[in-house]
């Protein structure tokens, strides 16, 4: 493919620096966006090509804004776009409070959409784009005690649906991948919660999220980001939701 300007919100560690990595290898220009100014230093020295660092804190107002409007004065139009940042957070449905469901829908479903909605305009004017975010297998099934992240999940899935069914055909594909426990931070919290609510042992903890993937292992970063690629190189491929689970989640 063509070298082409890709922005990776949560490009500093996890899903998003594998991402960032796997771009910049294939020859492309890579910002690299989260809110940790030191970590996205450190993920953007790993890169073997070129790199630009925007520290910005995606919840907040106009911070889509910031930071295409970054990329568009030091590149140029962002041609690509990956949103890998997310986090996830636990309670009984009945102890969710409204702050915890707000921080959710504002960092895993309101986020993804203003950098949607603003990167859009210039791939539709160049009548060229890929756009992929980042869910999660909670974006198709439920389960206990993550109700916020599940309903924030399924909703980006939505947005995704929706945008590829009003972009078809105008050269911008718009598509999610949908992992399970990946070797990543966001798994090493979910490791900790769990520690903290059971008391089980921190191996112990691990390896039962290990044993949700029918292949027995967590899921590897670089292979989310595989899928990633298969998806900014593939026209046909548009509106999906490409579950990275080992098989759990057969759709």
């Amino acid at each position: 493919m063509t070298s082409r300007i890709c922005v990776v919100t949560g490009g500093s560690r996890g899903i998003g620096a594998a991402v960032a990595a796997d771009l910049s290898a294939a020859g492309h220009r890579v910002v690299l966006a989260a809110r940790d100014a030191d970590a996205l230093r450190r993920a953007a020295r790993t890169l073997p090509g070129p790199s630009l660092t925007v520290p910005v804190d995606l919840t907040a107002p106009g911070a889509a804004d910031e930071l295409f409007g970054r990329v568009e004065a030091e590149w140029g139009p962002a041609e690509i776009l990956v949103a890998a940042a997310g986090a996830g957070a636990s309670a009984r449905l009945a102890e969710t409070s409204d702050e915890l469901w707000d921080q959710q829908l504002a960092l895993n479903l309101t986020a993804p959409f203003r950098c949607l909605r603003r990167a859009l305009p210039p791939m539709r004017e160049a009548g060229w784009g890929r756009i992929v975010v980042v869910a999660s297998v909670a974006a198709k099934v439920g389960a206990p005690y993550v109700a916020a992240y599940t309903a924030s999940k399924h909703g980006v899935l939505g947005l995704v649906r929706a945008a590829a069914a009003e972009l078809a055909g105008s050269g911008v594909t718009v598509n999610a991948v949908c992992p399970g426990y990946v070797d990543t931070p966001m798994t090493d919290a979910t490791v900790a919660a769990i520690v903290a609510r059971t008391g089980r042992d921190e191996a112990e903890a691990r390896a039962a999220l290990a044993r949700m993937q029918p292949i027995g292992r967590l899921i590897r970063p670089e292979e989310v980001a595989a899928v990633v690629r298969l998806l900014l190189e593939q026209e046909a491929l548009n509106g999906q939701g490409i579950t990275v689970d080992g098989g759990g989640v057969q759709s």
